[in-house]
């Protein structure tokens, strides 16, 4: 599909072209709609992530948990999106040695209990390690900065999301 055709779709065709693009948030594209149409991916993309920082800070939060936890249950148990999965997978995720992954469940549960939500990062283009040193270093960061981070996180994988779906 191109993006002079997904601009033509009425809202509920151009909503469910794009529900996968953020994590069991179908509202985003839904708003997004209005700002039809759009001369390129970066203005589709701008007029998403205008919708998640428009939102309400419940919405906000509602968003960054809607997002699974890094090799976490919803991993073991084969309920990832499959934009999740094929991430999680590209990232090494599914291969981690038993320390790695004992590692990643310990700095998940540290994270959720510091923060309230899942630990929130675009894998693509980053190892296990990579992962691991940026789950260590967030933990540091105040509640607002972490928020902040996770949406900043959540734009990226929209945009790589919003290219593959485009093939941009």
């Amino acid at each position: 599909m191109t993006l002079k055709e997904l601009s033509e779709l009425p809202q509920d065709a151009f909503t469910r072209q794009l529900d996968a693009i953020f994590e069991h948030s179908p509202w985003i594209p839904q708003r997004a709609w209005q700002a039809r149409p759009f001369a390129d991916l970066p203005a589709l993309h701008g007029a998403m992530m205008d919708v998640v920082l428009q939102a309400s800070p419940e919405e906000q939060r509602a968003l960054i948990c809607a997002h699974p936890e890094l090799a976490g249950r919803e991993a073991d148990a084969g309920m990832l999106t499959q934009a999740s999965a094929g991430e999680q997978r590209g990232a090494g995720l599914d291969q981690c040695s038993a320390e790695e992954l004992q590692r990643l469940r310990t700095l998940n549960a540290r994270y959720r209990a510091r923060f309230g939500f899942p630990f929130v990062i675009a894998v693509r283009g980053r190892d296990r390690g990579q992962i691991l040193a940026a789950m260590e270093a967030r933990l540091n960061h105040d509640p607002a900065t972490e928020h902040a981070a996770c949406l900043e996180q959540i734009g990226q994988i929209a945009l790589f999301r919003l290219q593959a779906l485009l093939n941009a």
